[in-house]
């Protein structure tokens, strides 16, 4: 660990010296880093170097000690300040324990006692910085549920759950600076079907880059939204930098996603809009944009407005039912789609088929004819064609029916989900069956410090992303939260039956520092590794 870096202020020159010069600063373990002989001479070197321990006397010219302190701790709060005085006063020793002085030491004081003192702040610090080193990464390792919780803030932002006060205030929680003049949302997802499984490494690995260029665009700030991809939120001082950032930011992604020349994405970008409380209207207009995907092209970012001129420069004789547009969607939806998605999916594909003259009798028998021979032929493809029969009939039955197109809707989804339900079932990616696998991935590989939420997720054939939510669903706990839970009932287990030393249990179910394993074992059973086994054996 590097040395600890002392600054000295004091305006009497024998005594400055006598500190200086009394320790050997280097063999000790310090950097001293500086000196002044008053506050105000002091105080920008000390901002400068910023040492991690302040002496100071308390009695200087021009400003002193206390004011010195009170200034520093504003600016360096975890600094530590050792206060030098000949006045053996309370007032000062209180005052000086308000602005969070470390210790308060009478003059004179020898230099063998002074490094005493310093030895014990520098342990201190040491334990801090441990401490914060094992909690930066603790939070790292709990990201999942960060995000998680990050997801819900963000609901709560759109259904206005918040005022704007509450809302910049929970922001800050997530380094999220919420205030500002305009705000725009874009939706963003990787389109990967259900037999992508020799991709999935590369679609994680898109996933990491995608959130890198995020996390590193000023004014912007990201949500995982498990199957739908993400949501990021612009923020802008006007509508012409939100113009430009939604541009470039769009750019970015773009060239992130010309990597992987293979796959595809979509996304769609919401109305600019000046009030945190209308972000739903930006959000649903967004939402609207991004349920496109099912029906335009993939490899797009687009807006309302987009929308718009792509269908303006439609040939009129070349519509969404005439040229078989309908079925070859519907194909892709069958192989691709999931369950959460049928909703949205049925929501675009009959307003595109609306647009193509569906209130004529003919076009509708037409339509539903052909959904109904592709849904048939791809349940018979998979020995369960007479599971869908009745629904097939019933389809049938509402197209005869002139105010039918609501009903059509209900029964097409209906369908849609009974079809992904076999596929799902045939390909063994019922949820049950997933998260069996996962469960049993992770009793075999929880002494790895390999395994993770990205790995278990290619193990089973989803995005890292979808698989967080279903894990979370299905389970009640995250991901990370379950697999946290196994490895500490190892560990209690090997703690009680074992003679094996802490570091030992901690590297047996996949913590490779021994500290690191203490702090989590300490944080998710409320003692130390050594604490819990000594409880249990005197039971």
């Amino acid at each position: 660990m590097s040395g600890i870096k002392v600054f000295l202020v004091e305006d009497e020159m024998i005594i400055r010296n006598g500190v200086k010069k009394g320790i050997k600063w280097e063999e000790e373990g310090y950097d001293f880093v500086g000196e002044a002989s008053d506050g105000e001479l002091a105080y920008p070197l000390i901002l400068k170097e910023k040492p991690d321990i302040l002496i100071t006397d308390i009695r200087m010219p021009f400003m002193d000690g206390l004011e010195l302190s009170r200034l520093v701790k504003e600016e360096l709060p975890d600094i530590k300040i050792l206060i030098l005085s000949g006045y053996d006063e309370f007032q000062y020793a209180k005052e000086a324990i308000r602005i969070g002085v470390t210790d308060y030491l009478l003059k004179p004081i020898s230099s063998a006692n002074l490094l005493e003192v310093l030895n014990q702040v520098k342990e201190s610090i040491w334990h801090d910085r441990e401490e914060k080193e094992l909690l930066i990464r603790y939070s790292k390792d709990m990201q999942e549920n960060t995000e998680n919780e990050k997801a819900k803030f963000f609901d709560r932002l759109i259904l206005n759950e918040m005022s704007m006060a509450e809302a910049v205030e929970e922001g800050k929680k997530y380094g999220m600076n919420l205030s500002a003049p305009c705000y725009a949302v874009c939706l963003f997802k990787i389109l990967m079907s259900a037999d992508d499984k020799t991709v999935l490494e590369q679609i994680v690995r898109a996933s990491e880059k995608i959130e890198e260029e995020a996390n590193r665009t000023d004014a912007l700030y990201l949500f995982r939204r498990g199957i739908s991809g993400w949501t990021f939120l612009l923020l802008a001082e006007d509508e012409e930098q939100m113009k430009e950032r939604i541009r470039s930011f769009s750019n970015r992604l773009h060239c992130v996603m010309d990597s992987w020349k293979d796959m595809e994405y979509f996304g769609g970008i919401g109305m600019c809009v000046d009030r945190l409380r209308n972000l739903k209207d930006s959000f649903r207009e967004a939402d609207k944009v991004f349920a496109a995907r099912f029906t335009e092209k993939p490899k797009q970012i687009l807006s309302m407005e987009d929308l718009g001129s792509q269908d303006e420069e439609e040939v009129p004789v070349k519509g969404f039912v005439q040229v078989g547009q309908s079925r070859a969607i519907l194909e892709k939806f069958l192989n691709r789609g999931t369950r959460e998605e049928v909703g949205t999916f049925c929501e675009a594909y009959m307003a595109q088929l609306e647009k193509d003259h569906m209130r004529s009798a003919m076009v509708r028998q037409y339509v539903v004819m052909d959904i109904g021979i592709v849904i048939m032929s791809f349940c018979e493809k998979l020995s369960a064609g007479e599971e869908v029969e009745k629904e097939v009939q019933d389809l049938q039955a509402s197209a005869a029916r002139a105010d039918a197109f609501g009903e059509m809707r209900g029964v097409i989804e209906q369908l849609l989900l009974k079809a992904i339900e076999i596929r799902d079932r045939a390909s063994g990616r019922r949820y049950s069956d997933l998260i069996a696998t996962a469960k049993e991935e992770i009793e075999k590989k929880y002494m790895s410090e390999e395994i993770s939420l990205n790995t278990v997720a290619v193990r089973v054939g989803m995005s890292p992303s979808y698989f967080s939510s279903i894990f979370s669903k299905e389970v009640g706990q995250t991901f990370v939260e379950y697999l946290t839970e196994v490895r500490m009932n190892k560990a209690k287990e090997l703690l009680m039956c074992s003679a094996m030393k802490t570091s030992e249990v901690g590297y047996e179910v996949g913590y490779r520092d021994p500290h690191y394993f203490s702090y989590i074992f300490k944080k998710t059973q409320g003692c130390s590794p050594k604490e819990y086994r000594a409880r249990r054996k005197s039971q």
